[in-house]
């Protein structure tokens, strides 16, 4: 009876131990860091599409995030704040992304928050590209070294080395 009972004890001990050391982690986390450029609301409100241009914008905003890929009438304010959890890696914490559209005038056409559901996975691709004469069987790995000069031979290490020249 009492040996059942210092076994539940320990158990609990150990499972408060647990969530103690779990919740300790947690605020031994370093504080999160804001990164790219954000846009204040009230900045975001100034600009009024038809009016403003790419230099008031840019007076306003400051210099984009990202530009489109294949053209300049699309800007991206992208921000966001990261933090490095213990035994975790990088986690992004509340992005926002204001894309603003330019006519070919350089007006402003319009202004999109995007939110998290508006983008899309990529799939990373994980094959490599050849590269010939790159590949080494097991013999080469084992017996490359073989017949090629090294470091401990004097003569041809001097020649080379112009610090041992001297000596």
């Amino acid at each position: 009876m009492a040996d059942g009972f210092f076994r539940k004890r320990s158990v609990i001990a150990l499972l408060l131990l647990g969530t103690l050391i779990a919740g300790a982690c947690e605020k031994l986390a370093p504080p999160p860091v804001p990164r790219g450029n954000r846009v204040e609301a009230e900045r975001l409100a100034q600009i009024t599409t038809g009016v403003q241009t790419r230099g008031d914008v840019l007076a306003l905003l400051g210099p984009p995030t990202a530009r489109g890929t294949f053209d300049e009438e699309n800007w991206y304010y992208i921000s966001g704040n990261t933090q490095l959890m213990p035994g975790r890696y990088l986690e992004l914490r509340d992005r926002v992304v204001v894309a603003i559209s330019f006519d070919r005038r350089g007006v402003v056409q319009d202004i999109r928050q995007l939110k998290p559901e508006d983008g899309q996975d990529v799939g990373m691709v994980s094959r490599e590209t050849p590269v010939p004469g790159t590949e080494r069987n097991m013999l080469q790995a084992l017996f490359g070294n073989i017949g090629r000069p090294s470091l401990s031979d004097t003569a041809t290490s001097t020649m080379n080395n112009p610090a041992r020249m001297n000596r």
